[in-house]
């Protein structure tokens, strides 16, 4: 492979090494597959540092150009076409979204093993109805009018109290209310982040912020996650070979793995963000599913570096979607004002409802209940896995999700979903380079129907 670089031009030879790895892609690589040099073949062949060709694959990895296979080397990824400078690779996008519509669509009586969510069967609504009623009979403007941009202030006072028993120390001010987890996502990429940045993902982690990420033109890169948290070593060893201004974490409930982040790794994780002056976004969609609160790097920085989320869409409806952001004081005015640019405010009428089940209790009645529920599920569905012979990453206390590998091949496994009418989530979707993996994640909440029982005993050892 001949690249055109210069050790003497005023460009970063990362930079060179990069642009003509595109340009022998596209020259070369349509179709896909083609296995590049090795990092220190590369680097030995042109004379240049092996940190310079990392950087360099690192980029294309997250283009979506070449794919990393563990063990294996880098790949041209697969069905890579010519593209002109002005074109960019659309695949990590497409396969998200194909990915979530593979969920979306299917068949009502498909057993969604691999969904985010709760089944239907599992959700309450005699509380919920009574709350919408009551909203709908006595609040006009929770029908007809917007919310504030800022959030319905009663709504922010309720949530800063919420954050007390976690030890977060947020005024109203530094609460901002938003459609849903994602909708905050949205937002704080938008105010924080310009195309070119780097940005810290956890490896497996959340595909849907890959795909918001890929869609802003930020260059992402996975930092693999462990049963107590990020992987430490792997991290410091990342930050001496690139400068990300964010790094997204999931403390509790990881998704997919379901592992709860631990204080040593949390105050290891904060000490590295001041040293290397980065931002955390800490998401934490799946707080009210754990019994007694762990440690919140929110809790441990003071929502200084740290930047808080979370929503309602997991406990109490998918559809009347509220979430929230507690972020530092600075922040507030701008992120306001990117939402109310691009939504104007958050739905009042669902704001309104949710105060109503807050207010009476019936909420964190509810969330008791789903507790106690999923608690059960997960104890079961380990039982199961570890009978059937399967590998689980880490054993979660609670939550939806198990992140598990089955003893039998690619094959067997798909052609078993397909026999017992279940949908699983595509795992590499989890992985931000889209590499193959034999580990799937699992949704505690429907692994007691028949069919899953029978899927999971179908791939046993």
């Amino acid at each position: 492979m001949k690249l055109q670089v210069d050790r003497h031009a005023a460009t970063p030879m990362a930079q060179q090494l990069e642009e003509s790895l595109r340009q022998w892609i596209q020259h070369n690589g349509a179709g896909g597959g083609l296995r590049l040099p090795s990092i220190r073949r590369l680097a030995a062949t042109h004379n240049i540092s092996r940190n310079a060709v990392i950087d360099a694959y690192e980029r294309l990895v997250s283009s979506g150009l070449i794919r990393s296979k563990p063990g294996s080397g880098f790949y041209v990824a697969d069905s890579v076409a010519v593209q002109t400078n002005q074109q960019r690779a659309s695949s990590p996008l497409q396969e998200v979204t194909n990915g979530l519509w593979g969920l979306f669509s299917a068949e009502e009586n498909t057993l969604k093993l691999g969904c985010g969510w709760l089944p239907n069967t599992w959700r309450e609504s005699d509380d919920l109805t009574y709350a919408i009623r009551q909203v709908t009979r006595h609040s006009r403007s929770g029908i007809f009018e917007y919310s504030t941009p800022h959030g319905l202030l009663t709504l922010r006072r309720l949530l800063q109290e919420r954050l007390r028993p976690l030890a977060i120390t947020a005024d109203a001010q530094q609460i901002v209310t938003t459609n849903s987890g994602s909708h905050s996502l949205d937002l704080l990429v938008r105010l924080l982040l310009e195309p070119g940045d780097v940005v810290f993902v956890e490896s497996p982690g959340y595909y849907n912020l890959f795909g918001l990420l890929h869609l802003q033109r930020i260059r992402v890169i996975g930092v693999p996650r462990l049963a107590d948290g990020p992987d430490i070593e792997r991290l410091e060893g990342l930050l001496a070979h690139h400068q990300p201004k964010l790094f997204y974490i999931n403390s509790v409930f990881h998704n997919p793995t379901g592992s709860t982040l631990t204080p040593a790794v949390a105050h290891r994780v904060l000490q590295l963000a001041e040293q290397y002056d980065f931002r955390i976004i800490e998401d934490d969609i799946y707080a009210d599913f754990q019994h007694t609160p762990t440690t919140r790097l929110a809790a441990l920085d003071g929502l200084k570096r740290v930047i808080y989320l979370a929503s309602f869409s997991k406990t109490l409806s998918s559809s009347l979607r509220v979430g929230f952001i507690a972020t530092p004081p600075d922040l507030v005015q701008r992120l306001v004002d990117i939402k109310m640019l691009t939504s104007i405010s958050a739905s009042l009428f669902s704001e309104q409802v949710l105060v109503m089940l807050l207010q009476n209790g019936s909420y964190r009645k509810l969330t008791e209940r789903l507790r106690t529920r999923l608690s059960n599920q997960m104890a079961l569905a380990l039982t199961l896995l570890r009978k059937s012979g399967w590998e689980v990453f880490t054993e979660p206390a609670g939550g939806m999700f198990v992140w598990a590998k089955p003893p039998t091949d690619d094959e067997t496994l798909k052609a078993a979903a397909q026999r017992y009418e279940i949908m699983l989530s595509p795992s590499h979707l989890f992985l931000p380079d889209n590499a193959t993996t034999p580990w799937l994640r699992l949704n505690v909440s429907y692994m007691q129907d028949p069919r899953a029982k029978a899927f999971i005993e179908a791939n046993s050892r």
